[in-house]
């Protein structure tokens, strides 16, 4: 099977509002005012945990479906905590990002708990959200656009 390709497009809106385009979505990012924002929409660490229970809610229904078994519907809950020290540059000792996450599923189904447990192993195993918060994924940064170039005092020399 061919890789699937997800693209999203983005533009600051302000220093705290980004909207980003997702095909024909959009997404508005913002903090809250306690942080600077104008609380137009949750922040982006929010959007990932977001992202996470959607992806915990598809895979759910799949891998129940595989299993045979009728799932009517979850209920999810997830907390992630971070240390914002690294994000404001004040203290470099902590990492920037979540610290953990704690996720609980309240699944609306028959089914026997040992097929439960078995169900939410495999949801954690196929998860890509999961699997991206839990391991680390290559990135390149790549900074675009026109620049005005400053010349080093060696060069004037």
């Amino acid at each position: 099977m061919e890789d699937l390709k997800f693209r999203v497009q983005a533009h600051s809106e302000n220093s705290t509002k980004t909207v980003v385009k997702a095909r024909g979505f959009e997404i508005i990012l913002d903090e809250p005012a306690s942080l600077g924002g104008t609380n137009e929409g949750a922040n982006p660490v929010e959007y990932i945990l977001a992202a996470f229970c959607g992806c915990i809610n598809v895979m759910g229904h799949v891998i129940a479906k595989e299993m045979n078994f009728e799932l009517r519907g979850m209920k999810i809950k997830m907390c992630g905590s971070l240390n914002p020290e690294r994000l404001f540059g004040t203290s470099f000792t902590e990492r920037a990002g979540y610290k953990q996450i704690e996720l609980s599923i309240e699944p609306d189904c028959d089914a026997p708990i040992e097929v439960l447990e078995e169900w939410l192993e495999k949801i954690e195993d196929r998860c890509p959200v999961s699997d991206n918060l839990s391991n680390s994924t290559p990135m390149n940064l790549l900074l675009k656009g026109k620049f005005h170039s400053i010349q080093k005092i060696s060069e004037l020399n």
